[in-house]
């Protein structure tokens, strides 16, 4: 008798960005397939509160309750209302608004839905999740340098993709809204508007530019629902495509139309709602701008937003699917070359941890997103060492702290930069602020992960050439590591004297080395 098919899973996401709510309903089937059912949005003017006066109105506190209100009772026509079938993020103009907390409180009691306030490292995980599948079918994308640029109302986030790999992400206080906030907040006279407008982008699009390790790139991928729109006058083809290739030219030609007119003439021409069309100019030159930096020829436009990340990911059942990993471990990586890292040593102890996270998970219970992050501050452990061989664990915490991670928030970098951390000399104290700042649940996470770390940079102490081997057990209550092909355990023995009581500690269980062949060809009982 065959199984019965599953029923498709119904979902919603909702992004609250700078000048709109917008609400996207989509059906999920058991392979993982998305059909959108249904998207609307509603113009709010949350980015000319926050980036004017620094809160949230309660004018347009109320506005927002009504529209998520409404939101809701379309979601239920669908059948959309367990929570778990709903994700609801805020982007820069809830994140950066002082009265975010009561904010998202006064949603949360009128709606019952949990809004959750994510950074930029998040939205830029995000939107490559929306664009990866297309990436993959561009040959624009498969040699050379891209930057993918999201320029939202409040913020651009920016990654650099070098041969099919992310090698670089920041997020950027540069959005079209915040552009035209400064512009009125200045008052600059209308037959100066366009000189001013065009000198303040290019000095912050100056300032972008000093951050990004390439100076030219041959491709600029657009995410953003101005560049769609400046897609679909350009392209006779750009309602067929998954995603369109622009020529540089044309594309500034367009922007530099449009950048004059008027707010008014632009929804009269076009009909396109008032809030776009505020901002649409703006966007338009800060993409020329960016484009004219890198020097770049062609710039790539896809039909792709924040809401398609949100639900593949809703797809995959919130898990990191095995191709953000991949690019996240390559970012960690990048990082560990810039200062300098025994890269080999790095990569053995991360392949160990992981072979160790996994043999372990019935003890720790910990689920796949962390061994994703125990990889990472593996990968970056000994970074510390670019600035001193003393007290390089704490050097290490410093550096990862200060980095940018692709695709990992606030919580997740502290995480990794603490197991980086502990990976030797003392535990936590109740005076390391750091550690003390977690909740329960993220402070067990880093010494489960960090006594595991301590434990493969002991076996790696020998700094060899080739991965060994090992296999695990368990006997009389010891953890038992086996390593095959080996004569000599001497310097594994004395690193685990040194590192492996907190192992002990966390885990209930004494480290026990035993070697398959001494140099007599016997085993080594350790």
């Amino acid at each position: 008798m065959s199984d019965p098919v599953q029923p498709a899973r119904t979902v919603a996401v909702i992004d609250i960005g700078a000048s709109a709510i917008r609400l996207r309903i989509a059906e999920i089937n058991t392979a993982g397939h998305v059909r959108t059912l249904e998207s609307l949005q509603q113009a709010v003017p949350l980015g000319k509160d926050t980036f004017t006066g620094g809160r949230i109105q309660p004018g347009t506190v109320e506005e927002c309750v009504k529209i998520l209100k409404g939101f809701r009772r379309i979601m239920a026509e669908y059948g959309v209302t367990h929570p778990d079938q709903i994700r609801a993020v805020a982007t820069s103009a809830v994140r950066e608004a002082d009265n975010r907390d009561q904010f998202l409180d006064r949603i949360y009691m009128a709606t019952e839905i949990n809004i959750e306030p994510i950074e930029g490292a998040e939205e830029n995980r995000l939107t490559y999740i929306a664009i990866q599948d297309a990436l993959k079918e561009e040959p624009y994308l498969r040699e050379g340098d891209a930057l993918i640029v999201d320029l939202g109302g409040g913020s651009t986030e920016l990654l650099l993709v070098q041969e099919g790999r992310v090698t670089f992400a920041n997020s950027y206080r540069l959005g079209s809204l915040r552009i035209r906030e400064t512009l009125e907040t200045y008052r600059a006279p209308a037959a100066r508007v366009r000189a001013v407008l065009d000198q303040h982008i290019r000095r912050t699009v100056e300032q972008l530019h000093r951050t990004v390790p390439i100076k030219r790139a041959a491709s600029l991928v657009a995410v953003s629902g101005d560049a769609q729109f400046a897609a679909s006058l350009l392209s006779p083809l750009w309602a067929s495509k998954r995603m369109d290739v622009l020529d540089f030219k044309p594309f500034t030609a367009l922007a530099d139309k449009l950048a004059v007119m008027s707010v008014d003439d632009l929804v009269r021409k076009y009909r396109i709602p008032y809030q776009e069309a505020e901002t649409l100019g703006a966007a338009l030159l800060a993409y020329v701008q960016i484009a004219r930096m890198f020097d770049v020829k062609n710039i790539l436009v896809p039909k792709a937003s924040l809401r398609d990340g949100l639900i593949e990911e809703m797809a995959a059942v919130g898990a990191w699917t095995d191709e953000f990993a991949t690019q996240a471990a390559h970012s960690a990586t990048t990082l560990a070359e810039k200062y300098q890292i025994d890269r080999r040593h790095a990569e053995h102890v991360a392949a160990m941890c992981v072979q160790l996270f996994r043999e372990l998970q019935p003890e720790h219970q910990l689920d796949n997103r962390y061994e994703l992050l125990l990889r990472i501050a593996a990968l970056l452990h000994e970074i510390g060492g670019f600035i001193s061989d003393r007290s390089h664990h704490k050097h290490s915490m410093y550096l990862i702290l200060n980095s940018d991670l692709f695709g990992l928030n606030r919580k997740d970098t502290t995480l990794i930069a603490l197991v980086a951390r502990y990976h030797r000399r003392a535990t936590p104290r109740p005076y390391h602020e750091e550690f003390q700042s977690l909740d329960r649940e993220g402070r067990i996470a880093v010494v489960k992960m960090a006594a595991i770390l301590r434990v493969a940079d002991g076996l790696e102490r020998s700094h060899l050439p080739q991965l060994r081997e090992l296999s695990f057990g368990r006997e009389k209550g010891q953890f038992v590591i086996t390593i095959h092909g080996t004569q000599d355990l001497t310097l594994e023995r004395i690193a685990l004297k040194e590192k492996g009581s907190m192992f002990e500690e966390v885990y209930g269980m004494p480290v026990l080395l035993r070697a398959t062949r001494t140099a007599a060809g016997e085993t080594d009982r350790g």
